[in-house]
């Protein structure tokens, strides 16, 4: 099965991108489970983010996005700036989001940690339970719609909701949001998964309204455009970041690498709308979320989870 399975999938992707897609997904499990190992109370959480990014980068790999810490009723996008000061808090509720990338290729994965308490245990629960449920049944010619059907029916057997407006995502190389979203409640059919598909598949759970939203800063950006801009300073930071991240996100912090006035030319870049930064999702009902995620490769027969 297995040597079927591998000889079908390079009709659509040759042997050097699946095994690009593979390492990604290894290097992404490999750096969660670090993160998941050094989360304590009372630590610094821009430390804790370091560390995960330095390890991923000693790895010989590249992130793929700025680690997500996304704490209680923070759905997700978060990072730490700079210059944060803040640290984790007995009974927090970490969502911790890693993305990794080999030449382009990523891995996504996520998990939920409680620290130091036992809480919320059954909605960490649920929420792996409900990305094992789509896992089992995520292959080739299964629509996203009959996932997230799946999804919400493990989740409200807990006794929570799914949250609608949150989603697993198609990935491309270089393209973490490829247009394809795979829903955590029920749809009538939508897209058709393919052989050869990259898919992320992360379901949030929450005991609060079941939607997020918000404007808050993340501290996490994207280039939205390249185009002239006058400020000779702001216009090479504009190239930095299209040539060092090439369409995916980053964060403030990693500019300082090689431009002194990283912060001040930023701003001049979001004045211009040639950067946006991600808006914080807080849980609109003010409830608490878990959330839990892997990247999978769809087969003719199945899926191959890749951030095991």
């Amino acid at each position: 099965m297995v040597l079927y399975t591998q000889l079908f999938w390079r009709v659509c992707l040759n042997s050097d991108e699946i095994e690009k897609w593979r390492q990604a997904g290894n290097l992404a499990s490999e750096a969660l489970q670090f993160g998941k190992s050094i989360i304590e109370e009372k630590k610094s959480m821009l430390e804790i983010t370091e560390e995960i990014e330095n390890y991923v980068r000693d790895k010989g790999g590249e992130l793929a996005f700025p680690t997500n810490l996304a704490i209680n009723n923070v759905g997700a996008h978060w990072t730490p700036s700079s210059k944060s000061e803040d640290s984790f808090c007995k009974g927090d509720l970490v969502k911790l989001d890693v993305g990794v990338h080999i030449e382009g290729y990523i891995g996504d994965n996520a998990l939920t940690i409680e620290i130091g308490t036992d809480k919320y245990r059954k909605m960490i629960e649920a929420s792996r339970e409900a990305l094992n449920k789509a896992v089992e049944i995520a292959a080739a010619g299964i629509s996203v719609g009959v996932i997230g059907h799946a999804v919400q029916e493990t989740i409200e057997r807990y006794g929570y909701r799914p949250i609608a407006n949150l989603t697993g995502h198609k990935i491309k190389r270089y393209n973490l949001h490829s247009g394809v979203s795979i829903p955590s409640v029920r749809e009538r059919g939508g897209p058709v998964l393919k052989t050869g598909d990259i898919v992320a598949i992360e379901p949030f759970v929450t005991d609060g309204a079941g939607r997020v939203g918000g404007k808050r800063n993340s501290n996490i950006y994207h280039l939205r455009q390249v185009r002239n801009i006058r400020d000779q300073k702001a216009s090479e930071l504009m190239m930095e970041i299209q040539n060092r991240y090439n369409g995916l996100p980053f964060a403030e912090r990693w500019l300082h690498a090689f431009q002194k006035d990283a912060i001040k030319n930023l701003q001049k870049l979001m004045r211009a709308g040639i950067v946006s930064y991600y808006p914080v999702l807080d849980e609109l009902g003010k409830g608490m979320v878990a959330q839990s995620e892997h990247t999978l490769m769809i087969t003719s027969s199945g899926n191959e989870v890749l951030t095991k």
